[in-house]
């Protein structure tokens, strides 16, 4: 089973990304990619994986870049915290109990959870032209870890 999840998961990203080679003559584009705090140390999860397709989607997110990078198309990556946005991290949050939820955001230099649109604005950020050189890079949006 893990490794099935982990198997879909970089397919999926390697699918998306095809898609937009197949665009290479192209002047430009953007790749944003989706991982997880857990690609780049430990899952909250514990769940191995998680962190090792999160891990390998960094990866590639690199190895993209120079890859498309001849034709102007930047990758980059996104590597969020803890962000309560989906019924499964509403389920992790509850089963903290009230001491280990303060103990998470006492880990966290903002003291604060992250939201959906926190992460969004870094995507934002990655496709706008202000990140035009900017390409194989993971943005860690964690509220400072």
């Amino acid at each position: 089973m893990a490794d099935h999840l982990r198997r879909q998961r970089h397919r999926r990203v390697l699918l998306l990304a095809g898609g937009g080679a197949r665009h290479e003559s192209r002047a430009r584009g953007r790749i944003v990619n989706i991982s997880s705090g857990a690609g780049l140390g430990i899952s909250l999860t514990g769940i191995q994986a998680y962190a090792s397709a999160k891990a390998a989607q960094i990866g590639l997110t690199r190895q993209l870049a120079h890859e498309l990078g001849p034709w102007g198309i930047t990758v980059n990556n996104i590597a969020p915290g803890f962000v309560r946005s989906n019924p499964t991290t509403e389920r992790q949050w509850e089963s903290y109990g009230d001491e280990g939820q303060r103990a998470l955001v006492d880990r966290i230099a903002l003291k604060r959870l992250g939201t959906p649109d926190d992460i969004a604005y870094g995507v934002l950020f990655f496709a706008s032209d202000y990140a035009g050189w900017i390409t194989g890079q993971v943005l860690s949006i964690d509220g400072g870890k």
